[in-house]
């Protein structure tokens, strides 16, 4: 045994006989002989500290504390389970009262006026550009979409606290963090439309935005899979010792998800800069938080996994510009990973393809338009400081609506993606497969001219890339 473990026993007031006694002693009454303490032999001496501890007088306190690997645990003689939750539930921090005005003693930094009149433009363009794509859908003009109605601050005001070098990895509820970094109405409008001008050739779900020159990764429609990329994208940044972190966003439903649980696992073993943002709004799509887990909401969560984290008011956007911005200075500073939960409610249908009446009662909704509407409450707050006016609305809400439907227009009357293009950007050499579903395309084209029309550009285009790869020639050859 080691000399440390000596030591250990002799502060412990048991002598090399004792031990050698009680050593005897285990192995002579194992069920497996002593051939258990070679399997066993590093737990052998905790085993025995205990028992030889156990001699002592009856009735005399013991405060004896174990060495484990990963810290020192006290032993007790109590049989004490811990509870299932705690008598209060952990608080939630904010700023702004439901009136926009500031709580006395609230632990704030000061927001420059540039920055929260931009905060609140852009609250309101996001409003706007929900309300009429909205509109657009159901009109049959785009497939589909889903808005961010109730929770605009928690998208503009946690870009406001960032910077365009941290990397934003969203689910699909955080468009305002790419308008606040500069994506424009034009550009959502292309997207939306899947006009050969979107980024993503038109082979993305409406609302599943991506953008790399402002650092945001593109949506993907599956839930929680972006918290393990994100751990993956702030380790390199610490490899790279980049002044800047990971953000990752997640609906309170991404919780009940194992990747979830390995992220936060990975963040904090591996001591890496990541903001886990959790949009508790509380509902994933028709479940209610209270079928989908039984602990205080995702807060709670990060301490199990050893991650600081905080509960903030996601309606309140100086508590979440607050909040985040300090996040941030932790997670790259002392690089180490945030949970932040903000506690928030979807107002708007979970997307074009629900009717979130059918599961949640009417008043409940109308009440958090209403009494709890985060873009009403920061508008109080710039209005109390004198730099808002009923006029400068106005004139916003109708040059944004305007701005708008001018891109609408224009993505509209744009011409769509090639063809071509379904079948590229993935394999530097198309496989034979992919060459088989594009000849079956075309044929269906054929068929169907009525339905189809045969793209002229889409022709051009396949030819050239015939002539650049031999799948795409082999192809030629058989139609």
């Amino acid at each position: 045994m080691s000399h440390r473990l000596w030591r250990k026993l002799e502060s412990l007031g048991i002598s090399q006989s004792q031990w050698s006694s009680r050593a005897s002693s285990m192995a002579a009454n194992s069920p497996v002989g002593s051939h258990s303490f070679c399997f066993s032999g590093s737990l052998m001496p905790f085993l025995l500290i205990r028992r030889c501890l156990g001699s002592n007088k009856a009735g005399e306190s013991l405060s004896q504390v174990l060495d484990f690997p990963g810290g020192k645990v006290n032993f007790s003689s109590e049989m004490r389970f811990l509870s299932e939750s705690s008598p209060e539930r952990i608080s939630c921090y904010r700023v702004l009262d439901d009136y926009g005005r500031i709580i006395s003693n609230s632990s704030s930094q000061q927001v420059r006026k540039e920055v929260a009149l931009k905060m609140y433009r852009d609250m309101v363009t996001l409003q706007t550009m929900d309300t009429i794509f909205y509109e657009a859908q159901r009109q049959g003009r785009i497939s589909f979409y889903l808005t961010t109605i109730g929770e605009e601050a928690i998208n503009i005001a946690s870009a406001a606290a960032l910077t365009i070098d941290d990397i934003v990895i969203p689910q699909y509820r955080e468009p305002g963090v790419l308008l606040w970094r500069g994506f424009t109405l034009q550009e959502f409008a292309h997207h939306n439309f899947g006009t050969k001008y979107d980024s993503g050739k038109g082979r993305q779900m409406p609302v599943h935005y991506g953008c790399s020159r402002l650092n945001y990764f593109t949506v993907s429609s599956t839930i929680a899979t972006q918290l393990p990329h994100a751990v993956g994208v702030a380790f390199a940044l610490k490899m790279d010792k980049k002044n800047a972190c990971a953000v990752v966003y997640f609906g309170d439903g991404g919780t009940s998800e194992g990747d979830f649980h390995a992220a936060l696992n990975f963040a904090a073993v591996m001591e890496v800069p990541v903001i886990f943002f959790c949009r508790n709004n509380g509902w994933a799509i028709s479940t209610p938080t209270t079928e989908q887990f039984r602990s205080d909401g995702a807060v709670i969560r990060g301490q199990a996994y050893g991650i600081r984290s905080i509960r903030i008011d996601g309606n309140d956007g100086l508590a979440v510009y607050n909040a985040v911005c300090a996040a941030r200075e932790m997670a790259i500073s002392e690089c180490r990973p945030v949970l932040v939960e903000a506690l928030t409610y979807r107002v708007g249908h979970h997307s074009t393809s629900d009717d979130s009446t059918k599961y949640r009662p009417m008043d409940e909704i109308e009440h958090w338009r209403t009494a709890r509407d985060p873009v009403s409450r920061f508008r109080k707050w710039v209005e109390g400081n004198g730099w808002w006016s009923n006029e400068v609305e106005l004139n916003l809400r109708s040059n944004v609506r305007k701005e708008l439907l001018q891109a609408i227009q224009v993505a509209e009357q744009t011409e769509k993606p090639p063809l071509f293009e379904l079948f590229t950007d993935v394999y530097d050499q198309v496989p034979l497969n992919l060459c088989e579903q594009e000849k079956s395309l075309r044929e269906t084209i054929r068929k169907h001219p009525g339905d189809y029309p045969i793209d002229s550009l889409f022709r051009k285009k396949q030819l050239k890339g015939a002539r650049q790869h031999p799948t795409m020639l082999y192809l030629s050859l058989q139609a």
